[in-house]
């Protein structure tokens, strides 16, 4: 089917290369910006942030790029068991993790008031920060959210793993859908089924979608250089999203120990699908935080993350890769740059030429 315009077009950009977003503090302002004024979409994982600082967030970036920028947000905010919980099972919860929390000489955190951010709360802060994209994961927004979107310019991004989940963020209205494939590093962002029921490559998937749907369809998962995107395009996307590849650049938030793995090539071509790191499914470099956890009973998305990210802040201080998240993509292997600035001229001296297939 196809559409009229471009991502390029909708979003103003000079060239069709999407930043992947990141959440857990390895989005920064200096990746976004530096993405954005290089002519691609920045995009920055705001699903941990408070209101109040989405919206500094939002001043920040656009006090340096005049570039665009997307702030991206997880729809689903809880799984079930995820609210609510009780001091018996948080004390279950807990125990469970003590034992690393003994290891790494950190005190065992009291149970917070909450362990996520309402999205009915970050949304409504995201409509005042007025961003020029809203690209969300893990379901639709509400129509009056995205009414709102459209009422104050708000360009809004969905992302689809199926088929189905693609026909119905074209049936809600949102501008474009991003496709993406089991080989991309991060959360599997299923809403209609299972994510382990949901793992379609990135070619076909953009394929089916593409020819199926009127929106532009931005491909992502196993993208890493201008071939990639090149190849998509071909596949009838009108852009490509990129994650591990921005991931890996000195202007990210993740950790030196992180980028290493991320340059080694025989670890990092060890990637597995598993719910360690949030309870949700996602991609990342195999070790022993993934082979001990996931052996276990898994909590309920946000309270497996929430023990996890103290466990990554330890690792972080202590330069320590094993009991931490490792995000990383099926292509990282091909990873071949390490700052944004290098990667985008490598990006975008092999796009220039390329256009989408035609999706009739």
């Amino acid at each position: 089917m196809g559409s009229s315009a471009t991502a390029s077009e909708l979003l103003s950009l000079r060239h069709p290369i999407v930043q992947g977003p990141f959440g857990g503090g390895l989005s920064t302002i200096e990746l976004v910006s530096a993405v954005a004024d290089r002519g691609g979409l920045g995009s920055f994982g705001a699903h941990v942030l408070s209101p109040d600082a989405l919206i500094e967030t939002a001043a920040r970036l656009r006090s340096r790029t005049s570039g665009a920028f997307a702030l991206n947000l997880w729809v689903s905010d809880h799984d079930a068991g995820g609210i609510d919980v009780s001091a018996d099972a948080f004390a279950d919860y807990a125990a469970r993790f003590a034992p690393y929390f003994a290891e790494l000489a950190i005190d065992m955190p009291d149970q917070p008031a909450r362990f996520h951010e309402r999205f009915e709360d970050q949304a409504e802060a995201l409509l005042e920060a007025r961003p020029p994209a809203f690209s969300f994961v893990f379901g639709i927004p509400s129509r009056p959210i995205l009414e709102a979107c459209r009422a104050r310019d708000i360009r809004t991004i969905g992302a689809a793993t199926s088929l189905k989940e693609a026909l119905a963020l074209e049936a809600a209205g949102v501008d474009m859908i991003v496709a993406t494939g089991f080989e991309a590093g991060g959360h599997r962002p299923s809403f209609l089924a299972r994510a382990e029921d949901s793992l379609m490559s990135t070619a076909a998937l953009t394929q089916i979608v593409a020819r199926r749907v009127s929106v532009p369809v931005i491909a992502a998962g196993g993208i890493v250089d201008a071939a990639g995107i090149a190849a998509a395009r071909q596949l009838g996307a009108s852009a490509a999203q990129l994650g591990t590849a921005f991931l890996a650049c000195a202007e990210s938030g993740t950790t030196d120990a992180h980028r290493q793995v991320l340059f080694d090539p025989d670890r990092v071509g060890d990637t597995v699908l598993t719910r360690s790191y949030t309870g949700r499914l996602a991609r990342g470099v195999r070790n022993r935080l993934i082979d001990e956890l996931g052996a276990r009973e898994i909590a309920p998305f946000p309270i497996q993350a929430w023990f996890v990210s103290q466990l990554k802040a330890a690792c972080a201080r202590q330069e320590r890769d094993d009991l931490t998240s490792l995000y990383a993509g099926q292509s990282a292997p091909n990873l071949a740059h390490r700052t944004v600035a290098e990667l985008m001229s490598a990006l975008t001296a092999g796009t220039a030429s390329s256009a989408p297939a035609s999706a009739a």
